[in-house]
């Protein structure tokens, strides 16, 4: 199976540019780019999809070119319902220097800015050198264009689509870059590079689409909804990355195990029947939680990880770090709570008991743990010094409601 192939059962592929793309794909020697805007200081999980495709073309024997747009990133390409909000060259700056890092680090291929051949271009030479090769008539039936036009476009959105060819452009007279690839929203603009290439130069350039990696209601992964799962350590944990993995619906885990790791096909469709007659046991699930935080973190970040979750399903706190702890506890109920405070009040507080009369018979049936012990005195009081590092303490009813308690700094022994 060659790599087109392999790439067309991962369901990695939606449009092709020409039907000579298998035959260059599978042959090998490309160079190719593909990009992003440097909207963000991180890249997410929604990026991870795409840019794995750059690793399996390099190991097809293709030469990858990852760009990050400085330059389209100060204008920002059409969305489908809205204009993108500006931001500051300050905040691009910020954000391409983060994201070249970060690829750099997980990919190690090359990265460039497309800011470094915008900033030598003025209007009329815009004009004259690309504008001209541009029939509005077909800008204006690009989907993402045509889709805005009812509830308008700006000529700054509407300029995007001649950026993103003059990259093409660009990378293919001073990188020999042939073809480019991206998200299936991205088509119009493939094309439209393609037809500058070719009116130039008189050149033939290719290019492919990816599907959109979606969850089960069709919405994709991304930054907008304000729940992205970053590949930045500090903005999402790998813990934080493991529960959404394991807990990703199982109508999709297959197709985010072909979308985002490199399970051969023999373990996948393995992990597919495993799936299918033995979902409780979710095999598909941890085997793309392992797969994805062990490439991103590596194997001691998934290791911690599956210790944390582990432990709160039933193991012993005290085998946690205090920053597993955390990471465990992050997205649990927090309550604060003062030195000495009686346990009966606190589940009152933290909405674990709705009465004294019911905190009490919880306490006395041993439903109630406190930081792992099983707790039945009635006159129990939580103290900073049994807390973690005197900060946390953590309350658990039954098998999975918890909530941190966190002392009052004032109240400090």
């Amino acid at each position: 199976m060659g790599i087109y192939e392999e790439l067309q059962w991962r369901g990695l592929i939606k449009d092709v540019s020409s039907p000579q793309i298998r035959e260059k794909l599978n042959a090998g020697g490309m160079t190719f780019y593909i990009g992003t805007d440097p909207t963000g200081d991180s890249l997410h999980i929604g990026h991870f999809s795409s840019f794995l495709i750059s690793k399996r073309l390099k190991e097809a024997g293709h030469n990858p070119i990852l760009l990050v747009g400085g330059g389209t990133g100060l204008i920002g390409d059409p969305k489908p319902d809205s204009e993108r909000p500006m931001i500051t060259r300050e905040e691009v700056n910020h954000n391409f220097e983060c994201l070249k890092k970060q690829a750099q680090q997980l990919f190690g291929f090359e990265v460039v800015n497309n800011y470094d051949w915008y900033k030598d271009i003025n209007f009329i030479d815009y004009l004259r050198d690309f504008g001209k090769y541009f029939n509005v008539g077909m800008m204006l039936n690009k989907d993402i264009v045509r889709r805005r036009l009812e509830t308008g476009i700006t000529y700054t959105e509407f300029s995007y689509m001649i950026l993103q060819a003059l990259d093409f452009w660009y990378l293919y007279e001073n990188k020999h870059c042939t073809l480019q690839v991206a998200g299936q929203d991205q088509w119009g603009n493939i094309t439209a590079g393609i037809d500058l290439i070719r009116k130039k130069s008189g050149a033939e350039a290719y290019g492919f689409t990816m599907p959109l990696l979606t969850k089960a209601d069709g919405s994709k992964f991304g930054k907008t909804n304000g729940q992205a799962i970053w590949l930045d350590i500090n903005k999402t944990s790998a813990y934080e990355m493991y529960q959404f993995f394991i807990n990703s619906e199982d109508s999709k885990v297959i197709d985010y195990l072909k979308f985002l790791t490199f399970l051969s096909r023999e373990e996948i469709e393995a992990l597919e029947e495993k799936n299918r007659t033995a979902p409780h046991l979710r095999e598909a699930h941890k085997a793309l939680a392992r797969e994805v935080i062990t490439f991103i973190h590596g194997e001691a970040a998934f290791r911690s990880a599956e210790k944390i979750a582990a432990t709160l399903f039933g193991g012993d706190l005290r085998d946690l770090s205090f920053d597993e702890l955390k990471q465990g506890t992050a997205d649990m109920p927090k309550v604060g709570i003062e030195e000495g405070q009686p346990l009966i009040d606190v589940l009152i507080q933290a909405g674990m008991a709705k009465s004294r009369r019911e905190a009490r018979e919880l306490i006395q049936g041993g439903s109630i743990q406190v930081n792992g012990e099983k707790v039945t005195d009635l006159s129990a009081q939580l103290r900073r010094a049994d807390a973690f590092q005197q900060q946390l303490t953590v309350l658990r009813r039954g098998k999975k409601n918890y909530t941190v308690c966190e002392f009052d700094r004032t109240t400090k022994e």
